[in-house]
């Protein structure tokens, strides 16, 4: 009996560990992004090794600094490109929406529309750059069909994220949790759709 509870294989014991690996890929991550523009290679880092731990291949560490190395120049062109089109999508929405005219209708119309693809595309982009290598445009092609080609997956991934989302802006203490493993958490739980996707997709 009392080998069975202290045995390392015991399902708390597994639990707790794979905890532990999450919370220690979340500091990882925070660290890695806290000059701001390194977000994007710690975000890949981040989604590679959760996709690693998921299927138990590998070093937490050592994975998490292997993707963010190989991955950091392109992760870190692809965050910018991100960053700079979500800049320009939320100007057009704001300047548009201070005019009742025809033409600010359009374009915030336009933005709008935008903002659905620029959302599916990202949710996807950063995995697929975790996971496959090809040049930066194929990479943006890939993720946005994938967000596509699996968008009952796609939804359900938008949902967690928007839910993490409204809790961090609604709750005090989701800000608290967010800070100590809340990225980790999620991604951790994205990654589990994102190594299905991929299986099926290299099946």
């Amino acid at each position: 009996m009392l080998d069975r509870i202290f045995d390392a294989d015991n399902v708390v014991f597994r639990f707790l560990g794979t905890v532990g690996y999450i919370w220690w890929l979340h500091v990882l991550w925070l660290l890695c992004s806290l000059p701001v523009i390194t977000i994007g290679a710690s975000t890949t880092a981040l989604i590679y090794s959760c996709m690693k731990l998921h299927n138990k291949e590998g070093y937490a560490t050592r994975n998490f600094f292997r993707s963010f190395r190989e991955n950091f120049i392109q992760s870190t062109i692809l965050y910018l490109l991100f960053l700079i089109a979500g800049a320009l999508l939320l100007m057009d929405l704001v300047l548009s929406g201070q005019t009742a005219s025809a033409a600010g209708r359009l374009v915030r119309y336009g933005a709008a529309a935008l903002l659905i693809p620029y959302f599916m595309t990202l949710l996807y982009v950063f995995a697929v750059q975790a996971k496959f290598i090809n040049p930066v445009a194929k990479t943006l092609r890939y993720a946005f069909g994938v967000s596509v080609k699996y968008f009952l997956y796609t939804f359900q991934i938008a949902c967690v994220v928007v839910i993490f989302i409204i809790l961090n802006l609604t709750i005090v203490l989701a800000n608290f949790i967010t800070l100590s493993i809340g990225v980790g958490i999620v991604v951790y739980i994205l990654s589990l759709y994102y190594n299905k996707i991929f299986s099926e997709m290299i099946e």
